[in-house]
């Protein structure tokens, strides 16, 4: 399937954002061909125009979550987004960006309007980036940032109470992989996890990988050069916590309750239908909604989306159940 038919498979709305945005900015280098800082920095300065008109948020700062020389991590960076009316607890969301771009900063309004959406603080860790810092040290970065979530956020009035998992791309097989760290380590559960269009195992034969191979949007070239930079020369081809479709059977049917989301234009789309099956398979009830029409990355278009908004709420839904036990 080529890219130009492709197109052709989007919704109207996002056709028209694409469009409109290719007019405004013209042809983009690909980060991903970049040094990783100049790609980095790049993808930082185009994520901004999603990042304006933020909704308010009734207290907004910095936290640091100490480094924990047992885990390996580092002194994290967290941003603690704390909506008006909250209930106790909180959500620790880790931003995408293939391992290795994007930052609390670049995901913020997303990040935002699911507080607002599930009436619950949300927390972004600012975990170190590969390829200058490879796997396993974002995994472990998040892991601290977990322990110690609603201790370090306190100061901005957050609760003790349930604490919930989110993620995009990269960021849901990070959170995914938390989980199952926490799990294989004998530590209270999350109440859930709210993962969107997540990257779950390094497998590019996937049917979704041949569909959208050149786009639009995230293609699979772009997905070769992040998972090399976040792995490096390292053998994941057995460990769970990369490649979190590699974990045992008992270890996914003991996970707390998943909301699984995917793009229906997305090289990844395989993945969370992969992992949905194998849930399925084990006689676990969740669905995976699959969002026609739009590309990898679309929650951050909150502006511009009603398909983004809608799957926001539908998540903020999820984490109240999460948060309430059902």
């Amino acid at each position: 399937m080529s890219a130009m038919s492709d197109m052709s498979r989007l919704s109207p709305e996002m056709a028209a954002l694409l469009a409109r945005v290719a007019a405004e900015t013209g042809p983009q280098v690909d980060p991903t061909t970049l040094p990783p800082a100049e790609g980095r920095a790049l993808s930082e300065e185009g994520n901004r125009r999603w990042n304006v008109d933020l909704p308010a948020m009734a207290a907004a700062g910095e936290a640091w979550v100490d480094a924990d020389p047992a885990l390996g991590s580092a002194r994290v960076r967290v941003k603690v987004l704390v909506p008006p009316g909250h209930g106790p607890g909180a959500v620790v969301f880790v931003h995408g960006g293939g391992f290795a771009f994007c930052s609390p900063e670049t995901h913020e309004r997303c990040a935002r309007v699911l507080a607002l959406e599930c009436g619950l603080p949300v927390l972004l860790p600012d975990y170190r980036l590969a390829p200058e810092h490879p796997y396993p040290a974002g995994l472990t970065d998040v892991v601290a940032t977990v322990r110690r979530a609603v201790g370090i956020a306190r100061p901005f009035g957050v609760e003790k109470g349930p604490l919930v998992l989110s993620g995009d791309s990269a960021g849901a097989n990070i959170a995914l992989a938390a989980m199952l760290h926490e799990q294989s380590a004998g530590r209270p559960p999350a109440a859930g996890a709210l993962l969107f269009y997540g990257t779950y195992a390094g497998d590019f034969r996937t049917e979704s990988y041949r569909d959208f191979e050149n786009g639009p949007g995230l293609t699979t070239a772009k997905m070769r050069r992040y998972w090399q930079w976040y792995v490096g020369d390292r053998d994941v081809s057995s460990d769970p916590l990369a490649c979190p479709l590699l974990a045992a059977d008992a270890a996914l049917a003991a996970l707390p309750p998943l909301h699984l989301m995917a793009a229906g234009v997305d090289p990844l789309l395989s993945d969370t239908l992969a992992l949905h099956e194998r849930l399925r398979r084990l006689g676990r009830a969740e669905e995976a909604v699959v969002v026609p029409g739009v590309t990898h990355g679309f929650l951050q278009n909150t502006l511009d989306l009603a398909a983004a908004r809608e799957a926001l709420a539908a998540a903020g839904a999820a984490a109240k159940r999460m948060a309430a036990g059902n």
